[in-house]
């Protein structure tokens, strides 16, 4: 079991559910909306779900079903954009923050793949 709370991706996907719930917040287009919000809400809560089971190989699965998330949630604010619901200011800055946070759960999954969390982490000790 790992502390999500601790975790730099876990922090910064939670800081940009936030983001995202303020921008869609007035967005008439219901169901843009609502499918934003929960891709939003699902990459930190399926961090934190994954850190809280008995396994890597869990944790793992569930670090795959939030880069799942944060791709759908990447392509809702492409199409967005495209569709003139959010401007370039709005948008490119989510966008920007997603990938850097696809690439923090590959890094994380990729470190459990390893031999496991602590060992990623405190390699560089021994």
């Amino acid at each position: 079991m790992h502390n999500f709370e601790e975790l730099e991706v876990w922090k910064r996907s939670s800081r940009l559910a936030v983001s995202v719930l303020e921008l869609i917040d007035p967005i008439k287009l219901y169901a843009l909306r609502d499918q934003m919000a929960r891709c939003a809400i699902s990459v930190p809560s399926n961090i934190a779900e994954g850190s809280e089971r008995e396994s890597d190989r869990e944790f793992r699965r569930f670090l795959a079903i939030a880069k799942g998330s944060a791709g759908e949630l990447r392509t809702q604010l492409y199409i967005g954009l495209r569709a003139g619901v959010f401007s370039e200011d709005q948008a490119r800055p989510l966008i920007s923050e997603v990938r850097e946070i696809s690439a923090m759960i590959q890094g994380l999954r990729k470190s459990l793949g390893n031999g496991g969390l602590f060992n990623a982490l405190f390699s560089w000790l021994f």
